[in-house]
Formats: C-alpha cells, structure tokens, sequence
C-alpha cells in the first residue's frame, strides 16, 4: 500500500526531530521545545510547582524529559496514562583525553556505548554531540556537525574480509577526524566552538558520536523510512507527537487520566541512573503531580492502580534472509502496523490484561496490530517496560514498531508504521 501523504509528513517530520537529537540531551531539549511551543510550561524540579489541574508541562533531567497533562477536572484518584520510550542509542562516547592520533592523523578516543553493530559505523561522516558543563556552573549543548569517519581498510589489505569481518573493539573504532600532531590538536575545542564557547572552560562533557545523514523516505511506494537512532526516537517522536494533540483537543478525544509522556536515558545501558526508567525519575514526578492534587498515599496509590504504562521501543521485523531466527509462525511485518511484544520470561511486561488493553487502543485509533515473539533458540531483549513496573507496580504493555537492522548506524522502518503508532498513542492517552 503507497504511503499516504499524512504518513509521509510524519515520517519528515520524524528526519526533522532526529537531526536535531544527535545525543539524549538533544533529544530531551528537543522535546521539551516542541512542547513549550504549543503551550507546555518548563518546570524547574528545584521550584515549587503549580498544583492547579488543567496545566501542560514538561521537564527536563539531564538526557530524560517527562511532560503531563493534567485534566481539568482531575482528582487526588484520577489515573495516569503513561506513555514511555527512551532517548539514546547504541554508539560510541567520547572518552576523557579524547585527542589522539599517530602516523599524522588526528583520531577521537572512543568508549562503546551499549551493543552497536560495529560494521554499519563504518566509511560514515559522523557528528560529535552532547553536554559541556563549565567552569561558571552553566551546562550548553554542542554538536558538530560531520566530523569524524571510521574508515574501514581496504580489500587489497584484508582479502579474507568478505569471509567475516571482527573490529577490534579498542584498537579499530577510534574515528579519524582530521591530520596533525595530536600533541597540538585539540578535539573539545571543536565541540568548543561549535557551542560558542572557549575550550578552556569546559569542566565536563558528555558527548556521543552520531551518524550525521538525514533520515530519508525510500522505496516501492515510498514505504521505507531509514535513519540512525530510530532506536528509540521514533517512540519519543511518537510520544511528543500524540501529546501534544491531546493536550490541543484530538480527533480522539480529550485526556480523561493524567497523559503523561515519559522520555527516559540510558535504556540501552540497563536504565540504572537517576535519568534511567530505573531511577527516581518518573516516580518522583507522579509524587508531585499527586501531591498537586492534595492526594494523600493511600490516594495516590489507588491511583497508580487503575494507571496504564505503554512502553514503545521498536522490535524486530522478519527479515527476508534471515527468517529461521525469527518465530516459524509469529513474523511481523515492516509496514504492517505496530507490535505487541511478548516474552514467557518477562522481558517484555505483556499480559493477558495488557493484551487486551492494546486491542482495544488500537482498535479505537482504527490500526491493525502484528504480535512478535522470540524464537526460543534467540535470546530475548528487554526493555523499560518491567523495569517501571517492577518499581512503580504499574501495569505495563510493552509496544514498538518493527524495523530491520537493529542497532546499526542506520536502520529501517516503515513509514507506515511511524505514523500509525502515534494514532494509537493518541487514542492511549484519550482512554
């Protein structure tokens, strides 16, 4: 089926939301931005805060952003509809002393982050983004822009490459990213100067490597939509997206539980710090929207009980030449609706309830939903999903897109897919 011009405009929308979130901390700006411009407030978690109902509002925790919106008619036992995503993915991070080189070439020190498909990083104009904390207690974001490349060592030096190929992790990922002496270069004077500011301030940085291409619509019927970071952006994108129209009034209807939006970081290293889905973050943020509400504990709790967290990240596609390590039944399909991920194991927070739950949501947004289950010889992934319900007890639906190439540099969705998972985010937060 061609992709419909509403699609299409979703998924550009989505290239236009990952050039501008290289690493979490853009992309948690970046939401916060897209929201203050239809209205949220930006709240400080030092201040104190509103605690009328009827407010939108958003914060931002380091690489994680968390937006609500409060009904107007909302009370101490009102529930929340949680819809949860995360904001890195699999890469390199920039290491301390990050200028080195030899043989007149300037290279970047790299640590891995999370399980990256080393290959697809290779012969890539990649940008370097993140945080620079300095010396005046401020904190700015810095991008380059393309910067660095892996370039990978040619045939006539390798003639076995096309029998297999292994990266040395340490000695074969340092980028290049220009020629000199390393004793006189200096890499964070260039993420220095492309946020402005002088090299010999920074205190601090956090800075990741990113693929620098522009996500790009492709394909019979224009049905593929490829970019890096899709893992997890199109979630958050989605997220964003579906809050912010119901928060105006959508074709859904208005919010009848408290829409809340959680963008975590670090979901790819197990989600344990105070911006992962396994600290505070969240928790502390419903305490205080229910503390605005006057509820007591006991208030609160109930209404964390009859709560819903949708956790969306994306999940494996059948792919065309390698289907004996999919399921020989369950095969979702890249561009045939969004899944509903299950694991015997709890990898995946799905049950019975959640089940049917995410039938009824996707049934009121009108979108078909595939099923993806692990073939028990491939281990399963995780996700946030147990991992906020484990700590808040909520109940849980772990969701996603297909998409092929998993934690490569560039991966493949279907803009299809994009699109028709924010109908039923949107429908999610109207329930």
């Amino acid at each position: 089926m061609p992709a419909t011009p509403v699609a299409l405009t979703h998924a550009e929308d989505l290239a236009d939301f990952v050039a501008a979130s290289p690493s979490s901390y853009h992309a948690a700006e970046e939401v916060a931005r897209r929201l203050e411009s239809v209205g949220f407030a930006r709240l400080d978690e030092g201040d104190a805060w509103p605690t009328q109902a009827g407010g939108r509002f958003v914060v931002v925790r380091d690489g994680a952003a968390i937006a609500w919106v409060v009904p107007t008619g909302a009370a101490p036992t009102t529930p929340a509809q949680i819809f949860g995503a995360h904001t890195d993915s699999p890469g390199f991070k920039l290491k301390p002393q990050p200028t080195t080189g030899s043989r007149g070439w300037l290279q970047a020190g790299v640590e891995i982050y999370g399980g990256p498909l080393l290959n697809s990083w290779l012969d890539r104009e990649l940008r370097l983004a993140g945080r620079l904390a300095l010396a005046d207690g401020r904190v700015v974001l810095a991008d380059t822009g393309p910067l660095l490349r892996l370039p990978q060592l040619a045939v006539h030096l390798d003639r076995g490459v096309n029998n297999g190929l292994a990266l040395d992790k340490q000695n074969e990922t340092q980028p290049v990213w220009g020629l000199g002496d390393p004793s006189e270069e200096d890499l964070l004077g260039e993420l220095a100067a492309s946020a402005g500011v002088n090299a010999a301030d920074i205190r601090g940085f956090d800075a990741v490597v990113a693929d620098s291409a522009r996500g790009a619509v492709f394909g019979k019927d224009k049905a593929f939509f490829a970019s890096g970071r899709l893992d997890d952006l199109a979630s958050v994108h989605a997220g964003v997206v579906a809050l912010a129209s119901a928060s105006m009034g959508s074709a859904a209807g208005e919010p009848r539980g408290i829409a809340v939006l959680a963008a975590f970081d670090h979901e790819e290293l197990g989600s344990a710090s105070r911006s992962g889905a396994a600290g505070p973050f969240l928790e502390d943020i419903l305490a205080r929207i229910y503390a605005g509400l006057g509820a007591d504990a006991t208030e609160q709790r109930r209404a964390l009980t009859a709560s819903w967290h949708l956790s969306s990240d994306v999940g494996h596609s059948v792919h065309p030449n390698y289907a004996q390590k999919h399921d020989p039944v369950v095969q979702p399909l890249l561009g045939s609706g969004p899944i509903l991920k299950i694991n015997a194991n709890q990898r995946y927070a799905t049950d019975a309830i959640g089940s049917a739950a995410w039938a009824g949501w996707c049934e009121s947004a009108g979108i078909a939903s595939q099923e993806f289950v692990s073939n028990n010889a491939v281990p399963c992934g995780s996700t946030i999903g147990p991992i906020t319900a484990t700590r808040l007890g909520i109940r849980t639906v772990d969701v996603g897109i297909p998409i092929l190439s998993m934690h490569s540099a560039r991966e493949l969705a279907g803009v299809a897919d994009l699109e028709a998972l924010t109908q039923v985010a949107t429908a999610f937060f109207a329930a």
